[in-house]
């Protein structure tokens, strides 16, 4: 029971919420800064975008503030943040109905309006509405048994309806949010040890960088077929196309092909121009103006994903070669570097100890660390039932126990907040990892308005469900004395269903982790032959086999690096518009120096094609590849081969043939007898005994 003390006692607490809600806010506004343009974003985007973060947010504060004010410690030097009763339900009102009607109707229907294509605010909002009433009623049809448990178990009234929904949409986001909670307790810390090794780093971005240049490529081809449909569709100025004159205008200009695309001026075939229908009608206009604006976010989504590649792949062999000057220099910044980004404090030599030697230490350090709190909250959700005592969270959080009954002090608030934003955190890092919603991305700048929405309705929807888990890890009888058990909590354990679910279902937490820990996603993809890209398994696959290998990577990146690449001669408006076409880049071995140490970003002439007189390309074998990558079946192959192939023919087996005369009939003659050697017999053709010319016709 909260403790009754006077309204003049908790104003400290109040002014300190008041700031902690206004630099929240400011810390919402850079994030959104930093995804998106303030400046031309709709209105209507940035304010719920702006509340589906700033809740969530809130909610973290909210929770220690009710468990301190719920169990209160007897000293006041200890006590915590604490509200009134009141004002602890009305937060808790308002936060959980706002984030509810976000995630369900509010950013939906925004996500699909601004995903739409039409021109009219009109069409666009009833195909918005269209769209997630399809949505709606799937989840309707679903709820239906639902609704008949409760009504049976709790009776027919508005309780028991308002139970049900909030105890569905709690289930909902309980089962997305532990498995990407599961995802992300093993992605986190093992993305700080990968970081740690600065060759295995190298290594990943090149195994990586085939790939992403790959989807690169086809985004843009994508992006280009889909302005050149726009281009036919220009030209036609009869027929139905002159009722929508205006709209193919303005995606003209959108698409911006005479500056962007010298290849508009090239007079395209017939076949080119049947892609478009013989009647241009308005949801065909809508489709087609939905996956211009799709492909140029997508454009920019692997645009920007490979420059940072780059950047990254440069840094870290900047790195690696300090090693032997103890000297580091990036060079100048770069024009999108942040101001921050652009400072330069620290000089060659300590730049070269923080890269090389404090970084690594402090990665691997921290990635114990995160390691560590992972093992801490599954171990806490094993044992949360069965052996309460023993959890982790409980033991870190309650400090003060008088008896049976436990207290929540500061300290234990600020680490409460702390667990709270972890377990936010590795949920929300899966978002952003597991690759399976619709191509949506976020992008530094550039963020898709529909892929704002989605995500935004993401941090909204796994916020409660999270927050709700954290308490249960806690003692009952601290957990139950709080308003948000009161408020939620009661309409959870209504049921024994729901009381069941509530307690056992986050046990299964176990199959996400282990699924991300041993690599099962990759085991499953190929032996299923299923292209879905659910997580970053290129631990299983390092050698990139499908995809490229990572020797292709140094290919590319240092191609690119030294502004060689063929995307950027395919630029050139000369080299587009002499329909040249661009060979395929190959995967090259990795070159030596003299002194026998691998160099990722070789820049030395044999490390390139070695031309010959003749115009042609030298056939000599290059190096050999890299032990690392040959099991010992294949090695002691390659060796027993070329020891084969070293083997001179004995003369006795080259003189074989020389006492036999060819027939006639089988072209021979005496002149060709008595010059040849071993090495006649191999113009004899089979085919020729039957006539012809030894061709083969089709």
């Amino acid at each position: 029971m909260i403790h009754t003390l006077s309204a003049a006692s908790a104003a400290g607490s109040e002014i300190f919420a008041a700031i902690a809600l206004l630099i929240i806010s400011l810390v919402v506004l850079l994030i959104l800064r930093h995804y998106l343009p303030l400046r031309t974003t709709p209105s209507y985007l940035l304010v719920p975008v702006f509340f589906a973060l700033w809740l969530p947010a809130f909610i973290v504060l909210l929770v220690p503030i009710d468990l301190a004010s719920s169990a209160a410690t007897d000293d006041d030097a200890a006590r915590g943040i604490w509200f009134p009763e009141r004002l602890l339900l009305v937060s808790w009102r308002i936060t959980y109905w706002l984030t509810f009607v976000l995630t369900w109707f509010i950013l939906p229907i925004l996500a699909e309006y601004s995903d739409a294509g039409y021109r009219e605010p009109k069409d666009r909002i009833l195909y918005s509405l269209r769209q997630n009433a399809q949505y709606q009623a799937i989840l309707l049809g679903s709820g239906i048994i639902g609704l008949l448990y409760f009504f049976i178990s709790y009776g027919i009234h508005y309780e028991s309806f308002k139970g049900l929904v909030m105890a569905l949409a709690y289930c909902w986001g309980l089962v997305l949010a532990i498995y990407l909670m599961g995802h992300g307790l093993v992605a986190i810390p093992r993305e700080i040890f990968r970081k740690a090794s600065i060759p295995g780093r190298l290594k990943r971005l090149q195994a990586h960088a085939p790939g992403l240049h790959e989807k690169m490529e086809d985004a843009l081809l994508t992006l280009e077929d889909l302005e050149m449909q726009v281009s036919e569709l220009s030209r036609r100025k009869t027929g139905s196309a002159r009722d929508f004159q205006d709209w193919i205008e303005e995606l003209a200009d959108m698409c911006n092909m005479p500056e962007s695309r010298p290849t508009a001026a090239v007079p395209r075939s017939d076949v080119d121009s049947r892609v478009l229908p013989t009647v241009i009608t308005e949801k065909y206009l809508a489709d087609l103006t939905r996956r211009l604006i799709q492909s140029r976010h997508a454009r920019s989504r692997y645009v920007e994903e490979w420059h940072r590649l780059l950047q990254d792949a440069a840094k870290a062999q900047a790195v690696l070669d300090s090693a032997a000057s103890k000297k580091l220099d990036f060079g100048r910044p770069s024009p999108d570097a942040s101001t921050l980004g652009s400072i330069t404090l620290l000089t060659p030599y300590t730049r070269y100890l923080l890269h090389f030697h404090v970084l690594p230490s402090f990665r691997i350090f921290l990635g114990g660390f995160f390691a560590l709190a992972s093992a801490c909250i599954i171990w806490s959700e094993m044992v949360k039932v069965a052996l309460p005592k023993l959890s982790v969270i409980r033991l870190s959080v309650v400090h003060h126990w008088t008896g049976d009954k436990g207290q929540v002090g500061l300290a234990g608030q600020v680490i409460a907040a702390l667990w709270i934003l972890y377990m936010c955190a590795a949920a929300l890092t899966s978002v952003t990892e597991v690759k399976v919603w619709r191509g949506r991305a976020l992008v530094r700048r550039n963020t898709g308005h529909e892929s704002a929405f989605w995500y935004a309705s993401q941090v909204a929807r796994l916020s409660v469900p999270l927050s709700y888990n954290f308490m249960t890890f806690l003692s009952p009888s601290i957990y139950t004395k709080t308003i948000f058990y009161r408020f939620l909590g009661k309409l959870i354990d209504l049921t024994p269903l729901g009381k069941w679910f509530d307690n056992l279902f986050p046990i299964l937490v176990l199959i996400p982790v282990c699924a991300t820990l041993f690599g099962l996603y990759g085991k499953v993809r190929r032996m299923l032959g299923f292209d879905l890209e659910l997580v970053d398994d290129e631990e299983e696959n390092e050698t990139g086999y499908g995809t490229g290998s990572w020797r292709e990577g140094r290919v590319l990146i240092e191609r690119e690096l030294n502004g060689t690449s063929i995307s950027r001669r395919r630029a050139d408006p000369i080299f587009r518009a002499s329909g040249a076409r661009a060979t395929p880049i190959l995967p090259v071995p990795a070159s030596r120096s003299e002194s026998g140490a691998r160099t990722p970003f070789a820049t030395s002439p044999g490390y390139h094609d070695n031309p010959t007189r003749g115009g042609e390309q030298s056939l000599r074998p290059g190096p050999a590849a890299d032990p690392e990558d040959d099991n010992f079946f294949t090695s002691f192959g390659h060796r027993f081969k070329n020891t084969i192939d070293g083997i001179d023919t004995p003369k006795w087996i080259q003189e074989i043939g020389d006492g036999f005369k060819k027939p006639k009939w089988m072209g021979g003659n005496e002149e060709s007898q008595a010059s040849g050697s071993g090495a006649a017999g191999s113009n004899i053709d089979i085919r020729r005994w039957f006539g012809g010319d030894g061709s083969i016709r089709l």
